[in-house]
């Protein structure tokens, strides 16, 4: 009769068991007269199929008087007095409650006509017809929210796959208590936050949430030019053959760097400055069999191996690489084959762009400041060449470019940061170089969700996302690591099948699943990222700064000895501390988790800040 669907909350039906024809109870239960209907009052309405008028005029449609609407055949009832009719829909706006499971405590009654309002069920604007509660007017809901199906599979816009392999479940709310269970989980397809009172789609197998209106693509078009833009077509939006040198992240494997990338083809490069890098002659190590002669073990998380290069303090997992001739006197020095090719001097657009053809000496800072970014092997005037790197926000002892007169300085690693990048956790789009300003304090970094004001970083504009430079660079795709006989991939999202809590295996602390994290699928177990390089002292030496993504020594280089003074023992070793290191013997402040010297041979030991008292700047042993 009204030829709208029938759905569960009409909690009864008519049916004729012999052919396929159902009515609503209050359609078939319409009285044949009505006198003084509310929206006409005072005279007798009769049911009809057709409009009577249209058999003398000869019309082929007619208009309800009350929403204006056109039919041709519909049920109405019809005024004789009048010469009006109103269909059956209007007639029966005020019988159309449902009892609808988001609002179980009272029945919603279908609002007359059209009317633009926000929906309670989606937070988006409708125009269109709604429900309102009975006894709650202002809790409205729009139909088509109304008849969302309660269980469904979620298909991306753009290619017809799905995006999660599980049936989502409607939740008709999302509870402060249990987002802050959950980390307060973002949108999976627009990276919104969600409203505790607001409709979404969730699974119940994985930690995977969506918007109602991200899920069934529910929006009006009128209204889609004033919404947030969502995370983006897969589609891509760039051209490979206008991006030949396009880097993609993340980097394979640890023993994998941007360095690698820029030099290792590197043929005609002029290297006389490296006479001053180190004391020895260097050997070349480019063959297996160079290795055996030498017994020399690449780097081998598995095997608690640890093999660190002196320029970039990056893994050395493959030939070729330099070593020192001296290594029977203790002397440790090893470097990258593609670290040797680094050029002297280094100006604005190798800082900003890696390119390499431009070799000019000057360089223009922040502030209009000329100066030059000369190659320094150590940074003068540091104790074992610790620096802070003005880019990346960490402590390095490798190689640096700087201006020894304004003491800026930057690690090898960021003085080549190029001004475009892919990345696979936003696949398909080009992301562009971004420098920290305070416009950019209320945008986050898609990795450690920390604002975007203080770092460097990149941006993709047609999606507005965000990720730190030294997040995109730094955590390789796969890690090896001795406490997982198979290799950790790189999440950007909780794993799928995995509902419950995430636990560092390394530091036992649990964390957050909505910043990135190493995870091993077969093992279900997890590990920070900052935790995860740890493969020396891990037992010990744990680093569970959650809001930290980058372990803070990652480009710093332990084990190298210093001569003390004041002290009855000769030598202290440069290294990370531990709980077990107890305090400081000079401030007296813990000394886990920072660079300390520890004596070789007692337990007396002091942070690097607090060397001064006891270690000459020039006094480094080994």
């Amino acid at each position: 009769m009204c030829k709208e669907q029938i759905y569960s909350f009409h909690l009864c039906y008519y049916e004729c068991k012999s052919c396929d024809y159902s009515l609503h109870k209050f359609c078939a239960e319409l009285p044949e007269v009505q006198n003084n209907h509310p929206l006409h009052p005072g005279h007798n309405l009769t049911l009809s199929e057709r409009n009577p008028k249209m058999i003398f005029q000869f019309e082929h449609e007619w208009m309800c008087h009350v929403c204006k609407s056109k039919w041709e055949t519909f049920f109405n009832y019809y005024c004789e007095t009048c010469n009006i009719s109103m269909d059956i829909i209007c007639a029966t706006i005020s019988q159309q409650k449902i009892n609808h499971p988001s609002h179980p405590d009272h029945q919603l009654e279908r609002i007359f006509g059209r009317i633009v309002s926000v929906c309670d069920a989606c937070g988006e604007k409708h125009d269109g017809h709604f429900f309102r509660c009975i006894i709650c007017p202002r809790y409205r809901i729009h139909v088509d929210c109304a008849l969302l199906q309660a269980k469904l599979l979620i298909q991306h816009r753009t290619n017809e796959t799905f995006t999660h392999s599980h049936p989502l479940t409607l939740a008709y709310s999302f509870s402060f208590s249990e987002r802050s269970a959950r980390f307060h989980p973002l949108c999976r397809m627009c990276d919104d936050v969600f409203n505790e009172h607001l409709w979404i789609y969730k699974c119940d197998k994985c930690r995977y949430y969506v918007h109602v209106h991200c899920a069934t693509s529910k929006r009006d078009a009128f209204m889609s030019i004033l919404l947030p833009s969502s995370l983006g077509k897969t589609v891509k939006n760039y051209k490979d053959d206008e991006h030949p040198n396009l880097l993609h992240c993340p980097f394979s494997n640890e023993g994998d760097n941007l360095l690698k990338h820029l030099f290792y083809k590197q043929k005609d490069v002029i290297v006389k400055h490296y006479g001053e890098i180190h004391q020895h002659p260097l050997n070349l190590f480019d063959t297996q069999t160079s290795l055996a002669n030498e017994v020399v073990s690449l780097h081998d998380p598995m095997k608690k191996i640890q093999l660190l290069c002196d320029g970039c303090v990056k893994p050395i997992t493959t030939v070729p690489f330099y070593k020192c001739s001296q290594s029977n006197q203790h002397c440790d020095f090893i470097l990258h084959e593609w670290c040797t090719k680094l050029p002297p001097e280094v100006e604005e657009d190798i800082l900003e762009g890696g390119h390499l053809d431009k070799l000019t000496p000057e360089v223009i800072f922040e502030g209009g400041h000329f100066d030059k970014l000369v190659f320094l092997p150590k940074v003068p005037r540091k104790l074992l060449g610790v620096f802070f790197c003005d880019d990346c926000r960490l402590y390095s002892n490798g190689f640096a470019y700087g201006c020894t007169m304004c003491e800026y300085y930057v690690c090898i690693n960021c003085a080549f940061i190029p001004e475009e990048i892919t990345h696979e956790s936003h696949p398909g789009h080009l992301l562009s170089k971004t420098n920290p300003s305070a416009k950019l304090r209320g945008n986050y970094c898609k990795a450690c969700r920390y604002s975007m004001n203080i770092k460097p970083g990149y941006h993709c504009p047609s999606c507005d996302i965000y990720i730190h430079v030294r997040c995109a660079l730094l955590l390789p795709r796969v890690i090896r690591h001795k406490y997982d006989k198979h290799p950790l991939s790189l999440r950007y999202e909780p794993a799928e099948n995995h509902i419950s809590e995430y636990f560092c295996d390394i530091c036992e602390d649990e964390f957050n699943p909505w910043k990135w994290f190493y995870h091993c699928s077969t093992c279900d177990q997890s590990m920070h990222t900052a935790c995860a390089p740890l493969i020396l002292q891990c037992e010990q030496a744990t680093y569970s700064d959650d809001d930290e993504p980058i372990f803070k020594f990652l480009n710093v280089k332990f084990g190298r000895t210093v001569e003390m003074k004041g002290h009855s023992h000769r030598l202290a070793a440069f290294v990370q501390g531990i709980e077990s290191h107890g305090n400081c013997i000079e401030c007296g402040e813990k000394l886990q988790y920072e660079m300390i010297f520890k004596c070789l041979e007692c337990e007396f030991a002091f942070h690097y800040d607090c060397a001064e008292s006891y270690v000459d700047s020039e006094a480094e042993a080994s």
